[in-house]
């Protein structure tokens, strides 16, 4: 197929290398001439304006920083410019207010849509083992599937327009949360006098164990190699963790849910981030307990 990404950060420029890998004719664009040498040498075709990226495309897939920039992109230089026969996929971590919004403006313009953001940061993105969640049709689901497939290892189809941003938040808040508990629950063993690989062990395999510990241990040295292992370089960024906190934390109150847990946790980010921590990775928060 003929894909046009748009979007070719930390994480859009390993899922367009991967797209290519699976034989597909990635058309690329980005603002950043870094990244658009690197799309090039991974084997994508790059271009210096979306509008130009999307012409002819059979689908377009698009990672972005924020809702704004997405309606933005979408509304001037994708709806109108790509056929109408391409398929629209925004793996973005947006709020679900505008990925219906978008949505509905491409549909009303006769576009199929779909809301993919995922979950696994650059590792999984570069690796090409990355979860989707996926909002829209039933149709759009089955378009995509097969191109989000190429680049993860998991595309689940969560619901109509805006359940994929919707999973990915609840998702990325319980992750928050349960770090810190991580963090300082390692905090506390040390001070108890506990041998932290003994503990990892030990919780590991019982009633304590979650994912923040297991596979993403915030502990230098202890299970699986992690950022912390590499001073907490790479991974997934305190920024970005924040930015997904607050897109809950809204979501939180338009619903009318009570998530003291995720509220905790997006102070506790905010405060870690404004001491000059946003480029860290998330665990090292394990640095303020």
């Amino acid at each position: 197929m003929k894909i046009a990404f748009i979007g070719l950060g930390n994480m859009g420029g390993g899922m367009a290398a991967n797209l290519v890998k699976a034989g597909h004719d990635v058309h690329a664009f980005d603002l950043a001439e870094a990244a658009l040498a690197r799309a090039k040498e991974n084997g994508c075709t790059t271009y210096t304006s979306v509008k130009e990226a999307v012409q002819g495309a059979d689908a377009v897939v698009s990672m972005l920083p924020n809702g704004a920039i997405v309606k933005a992109v979408y509304t001037a230089d994708v709806i109108g410019q790509a056929p109408t026969s391409a398929l629209l996929l925004d793996c973005s971590t947006i709020d679900v207010a505008t990925a219906r919004e978008v949505a509905a403006l491409a549909a009303d313009a006769g576009y199929a849509m779909a809301d993919a953001p995922v979950s696994g940061g650059i590792a999984a993105a570069n690796g090409g083992t990355l979860t989707f969640m996926v909002g829209g049709s039933a149709d759009a689901f089955a378009r995509g599937e097969p191109i989000l497939a190429a680049m993860g290892k998991a595309v689940i189809h969560a619901g109509e327009s805006g359940a994929g941003q919707a999973a990915k938040i609840c998702n990325n808040m319980l992750l928050g949360a349960s770090m810190i508990a991580t963090c300082e629950t390692f905090a506390m063993a040390e001070k108890l006098g506990l041998d932290l690989q003994t503990f990892f062990d030990i919780s590991s395999k019982a009633s304590g164990q979650c994912w923040s510990m297991t596979s993403y241990c915030p502990v230098p040295g202890v299970g699986p190699a992690t950022p912390a292992d590499n001073g907490y370089q790479g991974g997934f960024a305190t920024a970005l963790m924040l930015k997904d906190l607050k897109l809950a934390m809204e979501a939180a109150k338009s619903a009318g849910a009570d998530v003291p847990m995720g509220a905790r946790a997006a102070e506790l980010y905010a405060a870690f981030d404004a001491a000059g921590n946003g480029g860290l990775d998330f665990s090292a928060i394990i640095k303020t307990l």
